[in-house]
């Protein structure tokens, strides 16, 4: 997943409220962080912040600045791929719940130690 996918998908989550930029940076670097691979934090908050910056220019952008300095939503009432990528979002996380409501199958091995 990249990092506008993550910025996308953390918004999502964030709802109509929106989120900040700082919150969504801690997201995303908490998301590449791994084992073996620590990205710069700073990197990921000024590309987060560009980001941001650059799609959210018009009132028609998928992303829309909110009333508190700093904080992003996407932007439902203007865009509609802003609407579709709800919707998608939305179906995933439906499939995802779905598969784990499938029943678990139990373990009728025998054990070796008893």
């Amino acid at each position: 997943m990249t990092y506008d996918q993550q910025i996308l998908h953390i918004l999502t989550e964030a709802g109509e409220r929106g989120i900040s930029v700082q919150t969504i940076a801690r997201h995303v670097f908490n998301m590449n962080v791994s084992f073996f691979v620590s990205p710069d934090f700073e990197e990921i908050r000024t590309y987060v912040q560009q980001y941001l910056l650059r799609n959210s220019r018009s009132s028609l952008s998928l992303i829309e600045r909110t009333e508190r300095r700093g904080y992003y939503r996407l932007n439902t009432k203007g865009s509609a791929d802003a609407r579709q990528l709800m919707l998608e979002f939305q179906e995933h996380e439906n499939i995802e719940e779905a598969e784990d409501e499938k029943p678990q199958q139990q373990d009728l091995s025998l054990s070796l130690f008893d």
